[in-house]
């Protein structure tokens, strides 16, 4: 269940933070309310999957699938580009979470 836990506290963290930019500034309100449940959403899943997660994992998973999603998110929905930088540094955060997941024991 942890795994479901956060699994959802990341698409409500993708979720916020896509609001968030659709948001402009908090001036639009739909979009500034979908802001606020999906972060109080993101919050309360991942309290859930600290109560089995270590710490530094859960957050380590949390925020680089989050990181990976937003990169596609603003590619696909509002047509930003990423450098070869950017794919390089995202590609290093999206193996580091697949490190952690294949060889941590804090995952379990």
């Amino acid at each position: 269940m942890h795994w479901i836990y956060l699994t959802i506290a990341i698409c409500a963290e993708v979720a916020g933070t896509s609001a968030l930019k659709a948001s402009d500034g908090f001036t639009r309100v739909l979009p500034s309310v979908v802001v606020v449940i999906s972060y109080g959403l993101a919050f309360v899943m991942l309290s859930q999957a600290l109560r089995v997660f270590d710490l530094a994992v859960a957050y380590a998973i949390w925020s680089g699938a989050g990181i990976a999603a937003i990169a596609l998110v603003g590619l696909w929905v509002y047509g930003q580009k990423l450098d070869l930088a950017g794919i390089i540094g995202i590609g290093m955060i999206v193996g580091g979470i697949v490190v952690v997941q294949l060889f941590s024991n804090s995952t379990d």
